[in-house]
């Protein structure tokens, strides 16, 4: 009988913003960190601004949007490669939601992916916009949360 395939990712979190007092006051500390895995290249992190983090670091917010959004489009180029419809360029404006409750606490309530797909000259633009359905049902990410991800694709053709 056939068995699942397993496959494991391995990263290192480290703090980087002990400013001298670790974390003595709630003010005392910084929210900055760096994410590495080996051979890759270190991915500068620290919490939303609105929890005293560093606008200009990626944050586990963006970093949760960011991988549906990316996971979601490696699923499509592979389909779209399959089903022999050539993708010029794509791009997707996501956006995700995450709602605090009075505890301080939170979830993400949903998110959507807006990708735009620019095919060849001639391709099947009704085949390519189908296949961002069956994208969703393939994406790793998608299928790992517990929040709606609505797909809004654009299909368009190039002249």
């Amino acid at each position: 009988m056939p068995h699942d395939k397993q496959h494991t990712y391995a990263t290192r979190t480290e703090w980087t913003g002990n400013l001298g007092q670790g974390t003595a006051d709630y003010r005392a500390y910084s929210r900055q960190h760096v994410i590495s895995a080996p051979g890759k290249p270190e991915l500068p992190g620290s919490s939303d601004p609105a929890f005293r983090g560093d606008a200009a670091r990626w944050n586990p917010e963006d970093l949760l949007v960011a991988s549906l959004s990316s996971c979601h489009m490696l699923w499509y180029l592979h389909l779209c490669t399959q089903a022999q419809i050539v993708v010029l360029a794509y791009h997707d404006d996501a956006v995700g939601t995450m709602v605090e409750d009075a505890g301080g606490g939170g979830r993400f309530s949903g998110a959507v992916l807006r990708p735009v797909a620019t095919l060849a000259a001639g391709a099947d633009a009704a085949r390519a916009a189908a296949l961002h359905e069956e994208a969703h049902r393939m994406c790793f990410i998608a299928n790992s949360v517990n929040f709606p991800v609505a797909i809004e694709p654009t299909v368009l053709v190039a002249a």
